[in-house]
């Protein structure tokens, strides 16, 4: 059984929904960097640096954080339709190469049209997703084509398209987000890993089965894995991880209308993206569904992202993700409301317990 992936994410500055950032400058050099290791020494794979239309550019976050550190992966939130493919495969595979082979990409094709539209993107949802399964085929081209070549499709036309400098592998993990139709149909036929939000088993079970049926269609369904996004709240008891939780709640309220993460809490109406909508018809079935699935962030925040929790002690809290191991999740993406304690925290007490129960329920299968 190959080794359970966890995935962290570093911001450009210290914040959440409950943290509110102390100020400051926008790109927190210093912290970047202190984050970065001490997700590397927690025993993280990877960590995400989030995209969204007025953040920082990632490319340049990531490359710092693979200076910083040494084996740590930074997984590159990347927003197709706003650079050519050809230019953004040698940009990845420059830093694959700097980065002796630690690069990955997270595609995300924006669910939202008022936020696309602020970088000049007018395409409707579906158009977006045809764009992007364009994207990655031309991508994927110049990474492994030794000759130049010609492509000319509805979105993309090229003319003698080729690149000296190839990814170390000869090829970069490709992530992918999304939740309609669309997406799954993109992700079925280029997704390496598959990434959700936080949901209960059963429709996680449902999901993985889905998405595994439509990559069946390009003899991929044994080969593409699958990410759960989560946000675990940890305490020596689970009383106290609840009255944790209902701190972090209580700080959330406070911080809405101040927080330089406000913007999170302003969206007008039902989000358009189909992950979120999910989310929040999780989070009208109760505070708590299975086991721990903590939903009130998501129901406060609009379910802007990953926004639902375990809350428990740290063995209650592994227990609940081999829950969703046994479903077809490989990988977790794991953030904290309080950043920086929580990435050290889960490397010293979710993340080892959460692979050793692994490594025992492996040998007891066998």
């Amino acid at each position: 059984m190959s080794k359970i992936e966890f995935i962290g994410l570093v911001g450009n500055q210290e914040g959440s929904e409950a943290y509110p950032s102390s100020g400051g400058p926008v790109v927190q050099k210093r912290y970047v960097s202190l984050a970065a290791r001490a997700h590397e020494s927690a025993g993280f794979d990877r960590v995400l640096l989030g995209y969204f239309s007025a953040a920082p550019d990632t490319l340049q976050l990531a490359s710092y954080v693979a200076h910083q550190t040494e084996t740590l992966s930074p997984l590159i939130a990347h927003r197709p339709g706003f650079t050519a493919p050809t230019l953004a495969a040698r940009t990845f595979a420059t830093l694959d190469q700097l980065s002796a082979g630690r690069v990955a990409i997270n595609f995300i094709t924006g669910g939202n049209d008022a936020e696309q539209q602020r970088d000049g993107d007018f395409l409707s949802h579906d158009e977006r997703y045809e764009r992007t399964g364009e994207y990655i085929e031309v991508l994927k081209k110049v990474w492994t084509s030794d000759k130049p070549f010609d492509h000319e499709g509805k979105h993309y036309r090229v003319t003698g398209a080729y690149s000296d400098v190839k990814p170390v592998n000869g090829h970069i993990p490709i992530y992918f987000s999304g939740s309609s139709d669309a997406a799954i149909r993109i992700a079925a036929k280029h997704a390496d890993v598959y990434m959700l939000w936080g949901e209960p088993v059963a429709q996680v079970r449902e999901v993985v089965q889905r998405v595994r049926a439509a990559a069946a269609e390009h003899g991929r369904d044994k080969l593409i894995r699958f990410s759960l996004s989560l946000r675990p709240v940890l305490a020596e008891t689970e009383e106290a991880a609840w009255a944790r939780a209902d701190d972090i709640l209580a700080r959330a309220k406070a911080a809405k209308a101040n927080s330089p993460f406000a913007a999170r809490f302003r969206g007008v109406g039902a989000p358009q993206n189909v992950g979120s909508q999910r989310l929040l018809a999780v989070a009208a079935q109760g505070r708590v569904v299975d086991k721990r699935l903590w939903t009130e962030m998501a129901a406060l925040s609009g379910a802007g992202g990953n926004s639902t929790g375990l809350v428990g002690t740290p063995q209650q809290v592994a227990e609940s993700l081999l829950d969703y191991h046994d479903v077809g999740i490989d990988t977790f993406l794991v953030r904290g409301f309080d950043p920086l304690p929580d990435s050290v925290q889960y490397g010293r007490e979710l993340i080892p317990l959460t692979r050793a129960l692994a490594a025992q329920r492996a040998v007891q299968a066998a």
